[in-house]
């Protein structure tokens, strides 16, 4: 048996996997520009660096990181803001939706890894009907660390009662491709979402790489 048919779970990075979340994320960035009476940039503005979370909104925002003495208090006031407006944009990518569905019908078990914080991953997760069939959901916090150390995978893994060759880890950033090996996963770069037309995903060493959600269902397939 092929190492693609022993798989036995699916594991889903969030943002800019199976959800585009950026006009919410930049929303909340763009109210901080507004409460500054700077103009706000709009959602195109933002969406590169989606996948980013507050780090990569507030660098887009205001050109600062987190060494800049500011960053602190405005991380703060984005996340509050975020929490106020998880899902008012945010919607599953297209095909994502059928590609639950057909995993579960395979009796595949899925579920989610994300550096995004608990607080933020459970209750979107929960609203999200679609997303209702994940047997794991681990946030950026849910571990001592987060992506790219492989900890959040492992963990998954432990909770779904299985080893981690038996488990299959799908994200649109080196870092999820990087924890994916780490972990001992087989990996799949997803090459939509946030990355941009010309961004090369070749040199993160995925062992498979999909264009789009359906995609994944042929790669299973495959002999």
């Amino acid at each position: 048996m092929s190492r693609l048919g022993a798989i036995r779970a699916i594991l889903f990075d969030l943002d800019g996997t199976l959800i585009d979340s950026a006009p919410d994320l930049g929303a909340a960035a763009d109210k901080l520009r507004v409460a500054r009476g700077l103009s706000p940039l709009g959602p195109v503005a933002y969406r590169h660096m989606a996948g980013a979370g507050a780090r990569g909104m507030l660098q887009v925002a205001f050109g600062i990181g987190p060494d800049a003495e500011s960053y602190e208090s405005l991380k703060n006031e984005f996340l509050a803001n975020y929490a106020r407006a998880l899902l008012v944009h945010t919607r599953a990518f297209d095909g994502v939706a059928e590609l639950l569905a057909a995993l579960e019908a395979r009796s595949l078990v899925w579920g989610i890894v994300t550096n995004k914080a608990e607080r933020f991953a459970l209750p979107l997760v929960q609203a999200m009907p679609l997303l209702s069939g994940a047997q794991v959901v681990i946030g950026g916090d849910t571990t001592a660390h987060s992506k790219p150390h492989p900890a959040p995978l492992l963990e998954a893994a432990r909770r779904l009662g299985l080893g981690a060759e038996l488990c299959m880890y799908v994200g649109d950033d080196e870092r999820d491709i990087v924890a994916g090996h780490a972990a001992g996963m087989v990996t799949v770069s997803a090459n939509y979402g946030y990355l941009g037309e010309k961004l090369d995903t070749s040199h993160w060493g995925a062992a498979h790489a999909i264009e789009n959600p359906a995609d994944l269902l042929k790669l299973l397939d495959s002999p």
